[in-house]
């Protein structure tokens, strides 16, 4: 049997973060590495225990949440830790601002128990939480602040059919949908994806997206 998903958990409402940490520490595949109640401690704690995933507040005392996810898992950090947001505040500015900094995830705490666990092990896993729509529509409604200028395909370091499903990827199309339009096997795309990602140098989907709009490969 594989080790548990160790998991961090920083919020400052001490109810808030006692109630995740039950509902982590009751699941087999799961357990608290350790809690926190500021951003600075969590930044501390990640880097001292090296865990699977953080579940980050955004409103917290002495370093706010996506500061905290910008210093473990900006696009600058040699080794990023995998962050998973979570807040009250269902706010586009939250959820832009933490993927971003580097967020792989972004849930409300109202989200069910389930919910939370399955954003946990997703974001573990290295995929993105948000489905491919949701980050479509977010991104694309901050496209113009995160794209400096239009950069010409061919100085990116992708083969022609890699950025291809760049571009698909962007337009908010799952796997099966790519394998679709291309004619190809999912198994076919998935290796696209892993391969592309690999030579961007981002961590999942939502990163590729906030590529493909910072380069004007999408409208």
């Amino acid at each position: 049997m594989s080790a548990p998903l160790r998991v961090l958990v920083a919020d400052d409402q001490v109810l808030v973060r006692t109630g995740l940490v039950t509902i982590i520490d009751a699941q087999p595949d799961l357990e608290v590495a350790g809690e926190c109640g500021d951003g600075q401690a969590a930044v501390e704690l990640a880097r001292e225990l090296s865990p699977d995933v953080v579940v980050m507040d955004v409103r917290m005392p002495v370093l706010d949440g996506i500061t905290a996810t910008r210093l473990l898992a900006g696009s600058d950090v040699a080794a990023p830790v995998k962050v998973l947001v979570v807040t009250n505040f269902n706010l586009d500015e939250n959820v832009y601002q933490a993927l971003r900094a580097g967020a792989s995830g972004f849930l409300l705490k109202d989200a069910p128990p389930d919910q939370l666990l399955h954003g946990i092990r997703t974001v573990a896993s290295g995929a993105a939480l948000l489905d491919p729509e949701v980050t479509r529509q977010l991104v694309g409604r901050y496209a113009t602040r995160i794209r400096p200028a239009a950069a010409d395909p061919g100085d990116l370091p992708l083969a022609p059919r890699e950025l291809e499903v760049l571009r698909l990827v962007a337009e908010g199309l799952s796997n099966s949908e790519i394998a679709a339009a291309l004619v190809l096997s999912q198994e076919t795309v998935k290796t696209y994806v892993s391969r592309m990602l690999a030579k961007l140098g981002v961590r999942d989907r939502v990163q590729a997206v906030v590529y493909a709009y910072r380069h004007g490969l999408v409208d």
